[in-house]
């Protein structure tokens, strides 16, 4: 990652309730996205085990259409083509899950392995403080996971 990119995501700006201080900000970031999948089935196996791993837990089911985990903060949807047509994996579409330290990356990723993804990339340091590594779920979506600082 650029060296700035790390120093945007945490900033510190004044706060305006006690002068003389600041406090530390984040940039937005995303709370959703949803997979496509033509095994249901076989995906929600998957996401039941490597989803729970971490804490994140069905919160909405949609029998046949598939399912939306969540941990309060995020959700994660593993569904069926709404329009009807056939899923397809998106091409260059990735979802990045963040750890705040680098075992707990490792050990979903591991998970994730153990489970029957395919690995795009092992756990490792690809820049100073940036550790990040890849998998294709049994469908094909690929997923990072990834630890900064």
């Amino acid at each position: 990652f650029p060296a700035g990119l790390l120093v945007a995501l945490r900033q510190r700006v004044p706060n305006p309730d006690h002068p003389n201080t600041d406090r530390e900000v984040s940039m937005p970031s995303l709370s959703y996205c949803n997979i496509s999948v033509l095994n249901l089935d076989r995906a929600v196996q998957f996401y039941d085990q490597l989803l729970g791993s971490i804490g994140w837990s069905p919160i909405m089911n949609f029998g046949e259409r598939g399912r939306i985990y969540g941990d309060g903060a995020s959700m994660f949807g593993v569904l069926t083509p709404y329009d009807g047509n056939a899923a397809v994996a998106g091409n260059g579409s990735m979802f990045g899950i963040r750890f705040e330290t680098v075992e707990a990356m490792t050990a979903f990723h591991n998970k994730a392995m153990e489970l029957g993804a395919s690995n795009e990339g092992d756990p490792d340091e690809r820049m100073p403080g940036s550790h990040l590594s890849y998998f294709r779920d049994p469908e094909g979506n690929k997923v990072c996971a990834f630890c900064l600082g």
